[in-house]
């Protein structure tokens, strides 16, 4: 499916097409490129960096890249008929789990600190890179959708050797892109989990901050796919090894609009909003210093050959814009929990707690200064989708890169959801 904002691109086509026909006309874009690019054949999987850029390396070199393959502890390879799947998984084998879901273009080694945190808490935590990022392979012959998102956290879950799914598995934390995905698989698989965390959530951005350049970039369709790849992959190439961040990537899925941007200006000198430098330069390790954000970020573009048609798929057709219809499911079924839970229950009609989402609420963790999930326009439509009694909100100081910086608090957040539910 679709993004909704891509089904209304049709009647511009003229106009767009005019615009980036002079935008490859000034970059010298020749026919003869596109034409080879379109011969060329595109395999199904693309291996990671595991495959391409590792056995390059002497083995002591793997140590100093900014994502080195056993970053995390309890790192695993897991073959699947997508590709391989790299995971991590340590804590208390007798610990409450805890799966965590990271964003669109950082691997899950941005939740690495929250993950440390959670396990010293006393809990079991699994990470995986998703398809197309760190070292997870790329299949190329299926859109980016919830499908492929669903199938790829069942295929994590069950390469444990331990129990993760049945009954109350599991607490579910998703990150941005993890937000909105999260969402969309507790619509199908709510009884596996125990409870749910948005941090900086997808899955409800208005259409309206898409940009009339995004829509036209990630159309499929209107213009040759190679070309379309070749101005994206332009757009997201860091220059340098300190060009990257998450800015970069969050301003292709959302753009500031004209009342907001003077008010973002002022306020994220030093957020992802701006690439400033104390998001940019972030340390997601605290055992390596030399993986930070941009580091990390400018590493993936350069070594993981999927990543672009990852990237793109996901903006195509991931659960990132006006998912209402998985929202609103969402909130009944938070609100079948608080009816079988409450004390009023009514006990002569023999109803029992439904498993998972125990509480019937959700906790949203968002930035006060976040300019990707807007936190006053997340707030409002949660509220028509879930109700107001369907989630708690808590606004922490910081931008859209809070659950990188400030991993022990969230943590810390997360942990006193639980125990009070």
């Amino acid at each position: 499916m679709m993004t909704a904002w891509a089904s209304n691109l049709r009647p511009q086509v003229t106009t767009s097409c005019l615009v980036l026909g002079a935008v490859g006309v000034s970059l010298g874009l020749s026919a003869h490129m596109l034409m080879s690019q379109n011969s060329t054949t595109k395999p199904i999987i693309i291996p990671s960096p595991r495959a391409t850029h590792l056995p390059q390396l002497p083995k002591e070199g793997t140590s100093s890249l900014p994502y080195p393959p056993d970053a995390l502890p309890g790192a695993r390879d897991v073959e699947t008929p997508y590709g391989i799947i790299k995971v991590f998984e340590w804590g208390p084998e007798d610990g409450e789990k805890v799966l965590l879901l990271h964003g669109i273009s950082t691997p899950c080694l941005s939740l690495g600190i929250l993950g440390e945190a959670l396990v010293e808490k006393g809990y079991r935590v699994m990470l995986f890179d998703f398809f197309g990022r760190g070292y997870s392979d790329t299949p190329t012959d299926i859109p980016f959708d919830i499908r492929l998102y669903s199938t790829q956290i069942l295929l994590a879950l069950a390469s444990s050797n331990l129990p993760w799914t049945g009954d109350n598995g599991f607490h579910m934390i998703g990150y941005s892109l993890g937000g909105g995905i999260a969402v969309s698989f507790a619509r199908y698989y709510s009884h596996m989990i125990r409870s749910l965390i948005l941090v900086a959530s997808a899955g409800l951005i208005r259409s309206e901050h898409v940009s009339r350049r995004s829509r036209i970039l990630y159309s499929e369709g209107l213009l040759p796919e190679s070309l379309l790849r070749w101005l994206i992959r332009r757009r997201i190439t860091p220059q340098s090894a300190t060009t990257t961040s998450e800015a970069k990537m969050a301003s292709e899925v959302v753009t500031a609009t004209s009342n907001s941007e003077q008010s973002i200006k002022k306020h994220h000198k030093n957020s992802d909003a701006s690439g400033g430098d104390s998001f940019d330069n972030a340390v997601l390790s605290p055992h390596r210093p030399n993986s930070t954000v941009s580091s990390v970020m400018a590493w993936q573009v350069q070594h993981q050959q999927g990543f672009l048609t990852a990237f793109m798929s996901s903006i195509r057709h991931a659960p990132i814009y006006e998912q209402r219809e998985d929202w609103l499911k969402l909130g009944q079924l938070l609100a079948a929990r608080r009816k079988t839970s409450s004390p009023g229950a009514d006990e002569g009609a023999g109803a029992e707690p439904l498993p998972g989402l125990l509480g019937g609420k959700v906790l949203l963790i968002l930035g006060s200064t976040d300019p990707v999930i807007v936190k006053e326009e997340l707030i409002h439509d949660a509220t028509s989708v879930l109700g107001e009694d369907g989630f708690k909100a808590v606004v922490m100081d910081g931008g859209h890169e809070i659950v990188m910086t400030k991993g022990k608090e969230v943590a810390g957040l997360a942990a006193g959801f639980w125990s009070r539910g």
